[in-house]
């Protein structure tokens, strides 16, 4: 019988984040261990598993899962699990992207989830901006500091993402001369950086042209393989923020750009 569960509050999206961090630390794992590592049922956690084959995360094994490297370019993560998916690293790297932000700047942000991250820090400084987006998650979330004009340039939302792309957006953008944009991408492999979609690509790098400043951020899990589609190169972007974690082949290819490269520790390594 399975045991009962002690953690029922927990939403699907974590849940399968949770699992698919411990495949990550732990290459495999029995339906029990996810169980465990969950705080529900085995029941749940087969529900789960299932859910994440499904979408391509991992390969079912005898009475248990291992997580496998995505092999399709276009491949996506579910966007709450992806926001769910290495949080402290992304809140560390959001931090400290935070710090670039001096008051009466105007920043251009992307829909990513470590953008967001970015964007509650800057929150908390209670500094006045001017906060370009196409993220509708960002946007509603800026909405709320009394000191930042909000400006949602329009588009497309994308199904199953609550981001903008496409026109009138992307023309809107190329009319602005931002002080700085922060934004994320799919992968980095060598100096260069993929997404998943032609219209998130394109969006992306209107507004890297936009803005006189470049910031990407990027947790250590995307130095990996390409994605669908070029977005730039690192030499394209002025810095790059991202998690110790990070292999040293990957760190020695971003020198490789000139550009500046800041590490950031976790809180558990801190």
């Amino acid at each position: 019988m399975d045991a009962p569960s002690k953690r029922v509050d927990i939403v699907p999206a974590k849940r399968r984040a949770i699992i698919l961090e411990h495949l990550r630390a732990n290459g495999a794992a029995s339906i029990q261990e996810l169980a465990d590592a969950i705080g529900g049922s085995q029941s749940t956690a087969r529900r789960d598993l299932e859910h994440l084959v499904e979408k391509g995360y991992l390969e079912r094994t005898h009475g248990g899962a291992v997580l496998v490297q995505p092999t399709r370019a276009t491949f996506e993560a579910e966007a709450l699990v992806n926001a769910e998916l290495r949080h402290a690293e992304k809140v560390a790297i959001g931090r400290e992207a935070a710090k670039r932000l001096s008051p009466g700047d105007s920043v251009i942000l992307d829909g990513s989830t470590t953008v967001m991250e970015a964007a509650k820090a800057t929150a908390e400084r209670g500094i006045p901006l001017t906060v370009v987006t196409n993220s509708l998650d960002i946007a509603q979330f800026c909405a709320g500091v009394n000191s930042w004009r909000v400006i949602v340039p329009g588009g497309s939302v994308r199904p199953g993402f609550k981001n903008l792309s496409g026109q009138p957006g992307e023309d809107f953008i190329k009319t602005i001369h931002a002080d700085l944009c922060l934004c994320g991408a799919s992968a980095v492999t060598g100096t260069l950086l993929t997404d998943n979609s032609l219209e998130v690509a394109s969006m992306k790098r209107a507004m890297i042209s936009a803005a006189r400043r470049s910031i990407l951020l990027v947790d250590s899990s995307k130095f990996t393989v390409p994605g669908f589609c070029t977005l730039c190169d690192v030499s394209d972007i002025h810095e790059v923020i991202t998690d110790s974690a990070i292999k040293p082949d990957a760190l020695t290819a971003l020198k490789s750009a000139e550009r500046k490269i800041t590490v950031v520790s976790t809180p558990a390594e801190t």
